[in-house]
Protein backbone atom coordinates (compact mmCIF):
# COMPACT_ATOMS: atom_id res chain seq x y z
CA UNK A 1 0.00 0.00 0.00
CA UNK A 2 1.47 3.31 -0.71
CA UNK A 3 1.60 6.15 1.93
CA UNK A 4 2.25 9.89 0.90
CA UNK A 5 3.25 11.45 4.25
CA UNK A 6 2.75 15.13 4.39
CA UNK A 7 4.55 17.53 5.99
CA UNK A 8 3.68 21.33 6.18
CA UNK A 9 6.95 23.04 7.08
CA UNK A 10 7.48 26.86 8.14
CA UNK A 11 11.55 27.50 9.41
CA UNK A 12 11.98 23.55 9.51
CA UNK A 13 15.35 23.71 7.86
CA UNK A 14 17.52 22.00 10.55
CA UNK A 15 14.72 19.02 11.72
CA UNK A 16 14.02 18.17 8.02
CA UNK A 17 17.20 15.89 7.12
CA UNK A 18 16.26 13.67 10.15
CA UNK A 19 12.76 13.63 9.54
CA UNK A 20 13.28 12.16 5.67
CA UNK A 21 16.15 9.96 7.17
CA UNK A 22 14.05 7.93 9.49
CA UNK A 23 11.10 7.94 7.64
CA UNK A 24 12.06 6.42 4.63
CA UNK A 25 14.59 4.11 6.99
CA UNK A 26 11.26 3.05 8.59
CA UNK A 27 9.45 2.74 5.77
CA UNK A 28 11.83 0.54 3.87
CA UNK A 29 12.06 -2.07 7.17
CA UNK A 30 8.60 -2.44 6.93
CA UNK A 31 8.76 -3.21 3.31
CA UNK A 32 6.32 0.15 2.38
CA UNK A 33 6.07 2.16 -0.67
CA UNK A 34 6.36 5.48 0.10
CA UNK A 35 6.81 9.68 -0.92
CA UNK A 36 7.27 12.80 1.28
CA UNK A 37 5.02 15.46 0.13
CA UNK A 38 6.74 18.71 1.82
CA UNK A 39 4.64 22.01 1.79
CA UNK A 40 6.83 24.81 2.66
CA UNK A 41 4.93 28.33 2.91
CA UNK A 42 8.24 30.52 2.04
CA UNK A 43 10.70 29.64 4.90
CA UNK A 44 13.00 32.53 5.26
CA UNK A 45 15.35 29.92 6.76
CA UNK A 46 15.68 28.20 3.65
CA UNK A 47 13.60 25.05 3.92
CA UNK A 48 12.34 24.84 1.00
CA UNK A 49 15.51 24.81 -0.24
CA UNK A 50 16.44 21.96 1.95
CA UNK A 51 13.73 20.08 0.52
CA UNK A 52 14.55 20.36 -2.49
CA UNK A 53 17.93 19.19 -1.78
CA UNK A 54 16.50 15.85 -0.14
CA UNK A 55 14.20 15.39 -3.47
CA UNK A 56 17.24 14.36 -4.96
CA UNK A 57 17.95 11.70 -2.52
CA UNK A 58 14.59 10.35 -1.68
CA UNK A 59 11.18 10.37 -3.26
CA UNK A 60 10.47 13.60 -2.23
CA UNK A 61 7.69 16.41 -3.19
CA UNK A 62 7.97 19.87 -2.70
CA UNK A 63 5.04 22.37 -2.70
CA UNK A 64 5.94 26.13 -2.66
CA UNK A 65 3.71 28.29 -1.30
CA UNK A 66 4.24 32.33 -1.95
CA UNK A 67 3.41 33.08 1.47
CA UNK A 68 2.57 31.60 5.46
CA UNK A 69 -0.90 30.39 5.03
CA UNK A 70 -1.45 28.24 7.73
CA UNK A 71 -0.79 24.70 8.38
CA UNK A 72 -4.66 23.50 7.31
CA UNK A 73 -4.65 24.56 4.32
CA UNK A 74 -0.77 23.64 3.56
CA UNK A 75 -1.90 19.99 5.12
CA UNK A 76 -4.52 19.98 2.05
CA UNK A 77 -2.33 21.58 -0.48
CA UNK A 78 -0.14 18.60 0.14
CA UNK A 79 -3.33 15.95 -0.14
CA UNK A 80 -4.01 17.26 -3.48
CA UNK A 81 -0.43 17.03 -4.74
CA UNK A 82 -0.61 13.63 -3.27
CA UNK A 83 -0.16 9.95 -5.25
CA UNK A 84 -0.86 7.39 -2.13
CA UNK A 85 -4.24 5.85 -1.22
CA UNK A 86 -3.59 6.24 2.05
CA UNK A 87 -2.50 9.58 3.37
CA UNK A 88 -0.55 10.50 6.43
CA UNK A 89 0.22 13.63 8.01
CA UNK A 90 2.58 14.70 10.41
CA UNK A 91 4.90 17.51 12.12
CA UNK A 92 8.18 18.47 10.93
CA UNK A 93 9.72 19.30 14.16
CA UNK A 94 10.48 15.68 15.28
CA UNK A 95 7.59 15.73 18.12
CA UNK A 96 6.29 13.26 15.92
CA UNK A 97 8.31 10.11 15.76
CA UNK A 98 8.14 8.64 11.70
CA UNK A 99 8.83 5.49 13.10
CA UNK A 100 5.18 5.36 13.68
CA UNK A 101 4.22 5.45 10.35
CA UNK A 102 4.32 2.38 9.43
CA UNK A 103 1.99 1.33 12.56
CA UNK A 104 -0.73 3.67 11.29
CA UNK A 105 -0.30 2.49 7.49
CA UNK A 106 -0.81 -1.18 9.14
CA UNK A 107 -3.88 -0.58 10.79
CA UNK A 108 -5.46 0.52 7.80
CA UNK A 109 -4.24 -2.40 5.87
CA UNK A 110 -5.97 -4.65 8.53
CA UNK A 111 -8.93 -2.43 8.45
CA UNK A 112 -9.12 0.89 9.70
CA UNK A 113 -10.02 3.79 7.35
CA UNK A 114 -8.54 6.31 9.90
CA UNK A 115 -5.46 5.58 12.21
CA UNK A 116 -4.79 8.35 14.92
CA UNK A 117 -1.40 8.43 16.66
CA UNK A 118 -2.58 8.69 19.77
CA UNK A 119 -1.15 10.79 23.30
CA UNK A 120 -4.28 9.72 25.38
CA UNK A 121 -3.98 6.00 25.21
CA UNK A 122 -2.59 3.55 26.82
CA UNK A 123 1.32 3.29 26.03
CA UNK A 124 1.31 6.62 24.69
CA UNK A 125 2.75 10.02 26.41
CA UNK A 126 4.03 13.18 26.43
CA UNK A 127 7.83 14.17 27.33
CA UNK A 128 9.87 17.30 27.89
CA UNK A 129 6.78 19.23 27.37
CA UNK A 130 6.05 22.52 29.71
CA UNK A 131 2.89 21.84 32.28
CA UNK A 132 0.95 24.87 30.32
CA UNK A 133 1.05 23.40 27.00
CA UNK A 134 0.08 19.52 28.60
CA UNK A 135 -2.59 21.86 30.36
CA UNK A 136 -3.87 23.34 27.25
CA UNK A 137 -3.51 20.35 25.33
CA UNK A 138 -5.97 18.29 27.66
CA UNK A 139 -8.54 21.12 27.71
CA UNK A 140 -8.53 21.34 24.10
CA UNK A 141 -9.07 17.41 24.11
CA UNK A 142 -11.96 18.13 26.81
CA UNK A 143 -13.71 20.54 24.45
CA UNK A 144 -13.48 18.36 21.40
CA UNK A 145 -14.83 15.40 23.12
CA UNK A 146 -18.77 16.21 21.68
CA UNK A 147 -17.48 16.36 18.11
CA UNK A 148 -15.72 13.61 17.76
CA UNK A 149 -15.19 9.51 19.14
CA UNK A 150 -10.81 9.70 19.24
CA UNK A 151 -9.66 10.45 22.43
CA UNK A 152 -6.87 12.20 21.22
CA UNK A 153 -8.78 14.57 19.45
CA UNK A 154 -6.37 17.39 18.70
CA UNK A 155 -3.41 14.98 17.42
CA UNK A 156 -2.07 15.90 14.45
CA UNK A 157 -0.41 12.92 13.57
CA UNK A 158 -2.84 10.52 11.70
CA UNK A 159 -3.30 8.57 8.62
CA UNK A 160 -6.52 7.87 6.42
CA UNK A 161 -7.31 5.73 3.10
CA UNK A 162 -8.00 8.78 0.37
CA UNK A 163 -11.60 7.90 0.37
CA UNK A 164 -12.39 9.21 3.85
CA UNK A 165 -12.01 13.08 2.33
CA UNK A 166 -14.30 11.90 -0.43
CA UNK A 167 -17.69 14.33 -0.30
CA UNK A 168 -16.05 15.34 2.87
CA UNK A 169 -16.91 19.72 3.12
CA UNK A 170 -13.95 20.64 5.69
CA UNK A 171 -13.29 24.41 6.90
CA UNK A 172 -10.23 24.17 8.33
CA UNK A 173 -8.45 27.17 10.64
CA UNK A 174 -5.17 27.65 12.43
CA UNK A 175 -3.69 24.22 12.94
CA UNK A 176 -6.00 21.29 14.06
CA UNK A 177 -6.66 20.04 10.17
CA UNK A 178 -7.12 16.65 12.28
CA UNK A 179 -10.18 17.32 14.02
CA UNK A 180 -11.56 18.57 11.17
CA UNK A 181 -10.79 15.04 9.41
CA UNK A 182 -11.99 13.22 12.59
CA UNK A 183 -15.38 15.45 12.68
CA UNK A 184 -15.91 15.39 9.27
CA UNK A 185 -14.52 12.40 7.62
CA UNK A 186 -16.25 9.68 5.89
CA UNK A 187 -14.99 6.67 7.96
CA UNK A 188 -16.47 4.06 10.25
CA UNK A 189 -13.59 2.45 11.61
CA UNK A 190 -10.65 4.38 13.55
CA UNK A 191 -7.64 3.26 15.75
CA UNK A 192 -5.69 4.94 18.08
CA UNK A 193 -1.85 3.97 17.99
CA UNK A 194 -0.55 4.58 20.84
CA UNK A 195 3.21 7.08 20.76
CA UNK A 196 5.43 9.34 22.87
CA UNK A 197 5.15 13.31 21.98
CA UNK A 198 8.36 14.79 22.30
CA UNK A 199 9.08 18.25 22.77
CA UNK A 200 10.33 19.85 19.63
CA UNK A 201 14.25 20.06 19.79
CA UNK A 202 14.61 22.90 17.20
CA UNK A 203 13.35 25.99 16.42
CA UNK A 204 9.87 27.66 17.89
CA UNK A 205 6.82 26.52 18.80
CA UNK A 206 3.86 27.92 16.69
CA UNK A 207 1.21 27.96 19.23
CA UNK A 208 0.43 31.17 20.77
CA UNK A 209 -2.80 33.28 21.54
CA UNK A 210 -3.52 33.67 17.86
CA UNK A 211 -4.09 29.50 17.13
CA UNK A 212 -6.02 28.94 20.74
CA UNK A 213 -8.51 31.64 19.35
CA UNK A 214 -8.20 30.09 15.65
CA UNK A 215 -9.23 26.58 17.89
CA UNK A 216 -12.23 27.97 19.84
CA UNK A 217 -13.34 29.18 15.98
CA UNK A 218 -13.14 25.89 14.74
CA UNK A 219 -15.30 24.63 17.32
CA UNK A 220 -17.33 26.97 16.74
CA UNK A 221 -17.58 26.10 12.68
CA UNK A 222 -18.07 22.69 13.96
CA UNK A 223 -20.77 23.06 15.72
CA UNK A 224 -22.85 24.90 13.35
CA UNK A 225 -22.32 22.23 10.68
CA UNK A 226 -23.24 19.81 13.11
CA UNK A 227 -26.53 20.91 13.10
CA UNK A 228 -29.12 19.29 11.24
CA UNK A 229 -26.88 16.29 10.95
CA UNK A 230 -27.95 12.65 11.80
CA UNK A 231 -25.33 10.71 14.20
CA UNK A 232 -22.11 9.25 12.55
CA UNK A 233 -22.04 5.90 13.93
CA UNK A 234 -18.35 5.09 14.34
CA UNK A 235 -16.28 1.54 15.55
CA UNK A 236 -13.54 1.96 17.58
CA UNK A 237 -10.66 -1.10 16.80
CA UNK A 238 -8.84 -2.16 19.94
CA UNK A 239 -5.90 -0.14 20.49
CA UNK A 240 -2.98 -1.34 19.40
Amino acid sequence: MRVSVIVPTYNEADSLPELAGRLFAALASAGLEGELVVVDDSSPDGTGEVAEGLARQFPVQVVHRPAKSGLASAVLDGMARAGGGILAVMDADLSHPPEVIPQLVAAIAEGADLAVASRYVPGGGVRNWPWLRRFASWTAGLLARPFVPVRDATSGYFALRREVLEGASLDPIGFKIGLEVMAKGRYRRFVEVPYIFQDRRHGKSKFGPREVGNYLRQLGRLLRARRGRGARKTTRDSQR
